[in-house]
């Protein structure tokens, strides 16, 4: 079996363009591949398309690439976060394919599973499937490109006709993936909420590149375990597991009585 591990993040991404698409796990600040973003980041490789449920904060997770105008468009489904992203969408400097959560994670999993594209119920009668939903504006604010009409077609479910509007599938030329275990082969475990959107990217991605907290030897993790296996991963970097970890709101519960 091939030893898929790299000795650096820098090195890892190294040879990722300008121009290129990635796919990049996260949800939230839970699971963002930071060491690979901040490598790319350091590299100053921009015109960026990237595929992510959301786009960080101003100064953390993809954010840092945004902060740079290293990011041309954005494929997300919750952008609520970010100041700057807000900023450079509504002044015309960033397209966003504003997509559907549940739609979003199905893109990239199709995508990773080699479907071309699948129909849904989610987004029937709205601009998602209709179209002129704003993709990009033009900085008197008016509408550059909107989203175009979707097919919708109607099938039998349950006994019932309901109409499904037709999605395709998303890949991507690179992927950036946070994991907490990974074995040298590539075999991959996560954490909790890390989990939520890492491995679809990880799988949309034709160069799938990893962060792994700690690294060890094949056979070491139970298959059992194994969340996403070797075979949709390409380059490993262990990064350790004191790496910095942010919390996008912490809340406290007031006592009863306080």
């Amino acid at each position: 079996m091939i030893d898929k591990t790299w000795t650096s993040a820098a090195e890892a991404v190294a040879d990722i363009p300008d121009g290129a698409s990635l796919a990049v796990g996260g949800f939230g600040l839970s699971g963002n591949p930071m060491a690979l973003i901040e490598a790319l980041h350091a590299r100053g490789t921009g015109d960026l398309s990237v595929v992510s449920n959301n786009c960080g904060v101003d100064d953390w997770g993809l954010g840092i690439l945004l902060g740079s105008r290293r990011i041309r468009k954005m494929t997300s489904s919750y952008v609520g976060e970010n100041k700057e992203f807000e900023r450079q969408f509504l002044e015309g400097d960033l397209e966003l394919e504003l997509t559907p959560q549940g739609t979003l994670a199905e893109k990239l999993r199709a995508g990773g599973a080699g479907i071309a594209a699948f129909f849904t119920q989610t987004g029937v009668g709205t601009q998602v499937a209709e179209g002129g939903l704003p993709r990009r504006y033009h900085a008197d604010g008016t509408v550059a490109v909107g989203s175009p009409v979707k097919e919708v077609r109607s099938f039998d479910l349950r006994g019932e006709q309901r109409e499904f509007v037709l999605e395709e599938s998303i890949t991507t030329d690179y992927a950036l993936v946070h994991a907490a275990i990974g074995d040298r082969h590539g075999n991959l475990v996560f954490n909790k909420a890390a989990r939520n959107f890492n491995p679809l990217a990880a799988m949309a991605g034709r160069v799938c590149i990893v962060q792994v907290e700690k690294l060890v030897e094949p056979g070491e993790i139970d298959p059992d375990r194994v969340h996403l296996p070797g075979v949709y991963v390409h380059r490993i970097v262990e990064v350790g597991d004191d790496i910095e970890k942010r919390i996008e709101r912490r809340t406290v519960r007031t006592q009863e009585g306080a």
